[in-house]
């Protein structure tokens, strides 16, 4: 079944269908139920830390591991029975809504996606669109064209995928490095257009660098992109400097700050970042609001390795309701501000317009 703009303004689109907004209750802005990162694996040059890099994943090497190594078991969570025992925790602890921002470079499955929401009684939103250049397949990406990776947006959008019947309800995550490679900023461009026609949220990953957030805006802008439906995800790993912060925010996007419960270091092979901890985000936040935009930040975890399960000794689903919550309440965050993070902020952001 189709749908047109009009029908979904002011609606979330899951992937069971269209729903009022004020269907979603406590919603995690940006998980991942299913995927397969390993297009960011990196082999290591070290043999035993090669070894561990392709063994299963165990309690044996998870402490290792979640340290910031890579390990290729790790990086994909391909079964669904698990998915639905991790995610249960989370409906069972007062969940709602789990955007799952899977694109099609990191296993996208509208299929199993349908199952897991009927399986757990969540409302899953899936997304769409193209990660990084590592994942990407770039022969084919370099014969494409800005509006045709619009179209196939916001024909997953409005007609569905395939022939699955389901819908996309989110625009990402688009993925973008430092710096920008060519077909990222044609994807994000592209994503840019989707979104002013469709009315849809938008989620861009931004690269490893503190000004590209303000890049990829910058871009946003340039076609007609409405910034208050763009979040940029992974904000407490990328801009560390309060003043860019706020520059950020006064162009009226989201901040999502969606790494809780990973307090380790952050990999290597990527960048040298020291992310902040749970107590340092609870900080930020609440300077954030004080300076205005408590009504821009949204909250998640990103799960998006096994080590963050529950079955391997990881945080889950749930950490932010019944770790993170309590927390900001022994830190003073008013009842009204822990609704806007987890009801009222992915309200807002999630409804079509």
């Amino acid at each position: 079944m189709g749908y047109t703009k009009r029908e979904l303004k002011g609606k979330a689109q899951t992937v069971l269908g269209p729903i009022s907004v004020d269907e979603l209750g406590i919603t995690l802005s940006h998980e991942h139920c299913l995927f397969d990162g390993t297009c960011d694996f990196v082999e290591p040059g070290e043999k035993a830390a090669r070894k561990l890099a392709n063994e299963p994943l165990s309690f044996k090497n998870v402490g290792y591991i979640r340290y910031g190594r890579f390990n290729r078991d790790d990086m994909q969570l391909t079964d669904e029975t698990q998915a639905i025992e991790e995610l249960l925790p989370f409906k069972q602890s007062g969940g709602g809504t789990i955007v799952d921002a899977t694109n099609l470079d990191l296993g996208r499955d509208p299929l199993a996606l349908k199952r897991i929401s009927l399986a757990t009684g969540l409302n899953i939103i899936m997304g769409s669109g193209y990660y990084t250049e590592k994942g990407q397949d770039l022969h084919r990406m370099a014969k494409r064209t800005e509006e045709d990776i619009a179209q196939e947006m916001m024909g997953d959008i409005f007609e569905g995928v395939g022939d699955t019947g389901i819908h996309s309800g989110i625009i990402g995550e688009i993925g973008c490095s430092w710096p920008l490679a060519d077909c990222e900023r044609k994807v994000l461009r592209a994503s840019g257009l989707a979104q002013k026609e469709s009315g849809a949220p938008l989620h861009v990953h931004p690269g490893r660098f503190e000004e590209a957030p303000a890049e990829i805006i910058k871009i946003l802008k340039e076609v007609g992109a409405d910034l208050s439906r763009i979040a940029i995800d992974h904000f407490e790993r990328t801009v560390f400097e309060p003043r860019n912060r706020y520059a950020i925010a006064d162009f009226g996007c989201y901040l999502e700050y969606d790494l809780w419960g990973i307090e380790g270091y952050f990999n290597e092979s990527f960048a040298v970042l020291d992310i902040p901890n749970d107590a340092q985000r609870i900080a930020q936040i609440k300077d954030l609001i004080a300076h205005g935009f408590g009504n821009q930040i949204l909250i998640s975890h990103d799960i998006c390795q096994k080590c963050h399960y529950m079955a391997f000794g990881g945080h889950g689903y749930n950490h932010i309701l019944n770790n993170v919550v309590p927390a900001m309440r022994r830190r003073d965050m008013t009842a009204s501000q822990i609704n806007d993070l987890l009801i009222g902020n992915p309200k807002r952001f999630l409804g079509f317009n």
